[in-house]
């Protein structure tokens, strides 16, 4: 058998690097191993990466000479941010450009650069379809990543499009909330359009399968989805899956502006732009082109039937 690549993921503990890492663990066939990238390498997550075979390495998207370091003798890197950790474009736009340098100084063969659209190509900043934010944007954390892209540009790099990952139920506050009379509801302002969803462990496969392609991806833009599906078909797969009714509460993006939470105008410009642009954002992301990447692709019915318990936990946390 041929040596085995080394693959560097960044976020090797969270959401994307981390269903990239349980991916190369579980495929050793694949001709991959796996250097799993984290700030804290004691935590309960990264030991149980290490006790699984991977190598852990301490960096900080914020220090370049580390992230060099942890680059060293990679043939591969996959690379995110994490822009709602801080809510800052200018934090995001240097920590992605230390991320492009470091792989470029440590000679990187092929980067995947986990990134979204800057919406300010279909929706300039002096349109007031939507609000400007922070003076320079319209939605930030997809603009920051898509002028990110920029510095990947002398980079061999694969920009690889992620979609609204269900996970965000559990862990970002969006799951099935009372209503006044009690019932539960999902709300977005999406209409009647269907939204690129996928599971966030399906990012990390499509992942490894976009190395395995190898050069075939390296300077494309490709986009990943395990399922279009609208705000009214999730509610029912929710009112079946929990046995009680939830609804679907299709408001404005105005309105979901106003909510006030941290990053409500962002969100609600973004679901926007989902919305308004429907027809490019479900071109660009591809659930069939997905499958080829990754066989075990979910739906939404699949996700939540294997995440029901962490969906159950969070209404039991609401009441």
């Amino acid at each position: 058998m041929s040596e085995m690549k080394l693959i560097a993921v960044i976020g090797a503990t969270g959401a994307q690097g981390g269903g990239l890492a349980r991916a190369i663990l579980a495929h050793p066939e694949a001709g991959f191993k796996l250097r799993a990238i984290t700030r804290n390498p004691d935590s309960e997550k990264a030991r149980a990466l290490a006790n699984a075979g991977a190598e852990v390495v301490a960096a900080d998207l914020d220090d370049l000479a580390s992230l060099e370091r942890a680059f060293a003798g990679a043939h591969g890197a996959f690379c995110v941010t994490n822009y709602w950790e801080h809510f800052s474009v200018d934090k995001e736009l240097q920590q992605a450009q230390n991320l492009a340098n470091a792989a470029k100084a440590a000679g990187v063969e092929h980067v995947i650069w986990s990134t979204l659209e800057d919406t300010r190509k279909w929706v300039p900043l002096e349109s007031d379809q939507m609000p400007t934010l922070m003076e320079k944007y319209k939605v930030p954390h997809f603009d920051s990543k898509g002028q990110a892209n920029a510095y990947f540009a002398e980079v061999p790099t694969t920009f690889f499009l992620t979609s609204f990952y269900w996970d965000n139920f559990i862990h970002f506050g969006l799951g099935p909330q009372p209503g006044p009379d009690g019932v539960l509801g999902i709300t977005f302002p999406l209409g009647d359009t269907k939204m690129p969803c996928i599971a966030a462990e399906d990012i990390g496969k499509c992942a490894l399968g976009i190395f395995k392609g190898g050069s075939e991806y390296i300077g494309k833009t490709v986009g990943v989805s395990g399922e279009h599906i609208s705000g009214a078909e999730m509610a029912a797969e929710f009112t079946k899956a929990l046995g009680q009714e939830v609804r679907y509460n299709a408001v404005e993006p105005s309105v979901y502006r106003s909510f006030g939470f941290p990053g409500a105008d962002d969100l609600g410009n973004m679901f926007q732009f989902k919305r308004d642009f429907n027809d490019y954002y479900r071109g660009a992301r591809s659930v069939d082109f997905s499958r080829t990447l990754n066989p075990d692709l979910q739906s939404f019915s699949q996700w939540l039937a294997g995440n029901l318990e962490g969906v159950k936990g969070t209404l039991t946390a609401k009441s």
